[in-house]
């Protein structure tokens, strides 16, 4: 097994939405271990927030896979969805880069629109865009952070399930990004983990709707991932031991959560699994 980084970490100098490429470390999307075997061969996946982190990881994997794949990601996290591109590429499949905001309905439409008519269909969604900011007080969030929390956070899936709908077909598959917060929720994050814990509500609730149409809908509930969603909006105090309170004593690197999203895209693999909720939390364990 591969040592990976652990606690303490250096002060990370970004910021909101914060690019992986100035991360030091850097977190782990390559999987060079993961072997594929064609259970994603011709599909046509769309990833939000797939520029970094696990979007980027599970980008790589759908490719290795055998998947053609678009990203959705801010405007100026450019230069990390160009590194998710090269990676796609280096798979040997197609790798769609389509900027923008997941907060805004239009955008979410129009984007389905453009990933459909460029890779000629649409056969997994992964929603996992996400934004978060740690407040100590419920008194010190504003309307503004709670509205683009929620705006963001399940919003924008619903925006992207509804959309993505009308072309997916039986055998497609949802694939919601919850949280460790939405199953425990977390004093420092109410509005995120308030989000989060809808996330996995309406994995469930869609599923259920969808059955009938042979779409499944699943969750990855993660615990402390090293991506760039923390150490941007966080003191370096902090950061410094990110997922330390972990059993495995670290938090985990996206080639770690990557897999659970191929399992759960793959009929061959999950195909009787829908309205799931999978936590991965290094060993900890939770009641739901």
């Amino acid at each position: 097994m591969n040592k990976r980084p652990e606690p303490p970490f250096p002060p990370q100098p970004i910021s909101p939405p914060g690019l992986e490429a100035r991360m030091e470390p850097k977190p782990r999307y390559q999987a060079p271990a993961y072997r594929p075997a064609g259970k994603l061969a011709g599909m046509k996946a769309l990833i939000t927030g797939g520029d970094s982190g696990i979007g980027r990881a599970v980008a790589v994997l759908f490719a290795r896979e055998g998947a053609d794949v678009a990203i959705i990601y801010l405007p100026e996290e450019e230069a990390d969805a160009e590194t998710t591109r090269a990676a796609v590429h280096q798979e040997g499949r197609t790798a769609l880069l389509v900027p923008g905001d997941v907060s805004d309905a239009g955008f979410c439409r129009a984007a389905v629109a453009q990933v459909v008519a460029a890779l000629g269909g649409l056969d997994i969604l992964v929603n996992n865009a996400a934004f978060q900011k740690h407040r100590r007080n419920i008194e010190d969030i504003s309307l503004e952070q709670w509205d683009r929390t929620f705006r963001t956070n399940i919003d924008g899936y619903f925006f992207m399930a509804r959309y993505a709908l009308a072309h997916l077909g039986r055998g497609g598959a949802i694939i919601n990004t919850g949280s460790i917060t939405g199953l425990e929720g977390s004093p420092g994050l109410l509005d995120y983990a308030a989000t989060k814990g809808a996330i996995h509500a309406f994995t469930k609730s869609l599923a259920r709707n969808l059955v009938e149409r042979g779409i499944r809908v699943n969750c990855v509930a993660p615990g402390p991932v090293w991506t760039p969603l923390n150490p941007a909006e966080r003191p370096a105090e902090e950061v410094e031991d990110f997922g330390a309170g972990t059993p495995r004593g670290r938090p985990a690197q996206p080639e770690e959560i990557a897999p659970a999203y191929v399992f759960l895209a793959s009929n061959a693999d999950s195909g009787f699994i829908s309205g799931e909720v999978l936590p991965i939390l290094g060993g900890d364990t939770v009641a739901g």
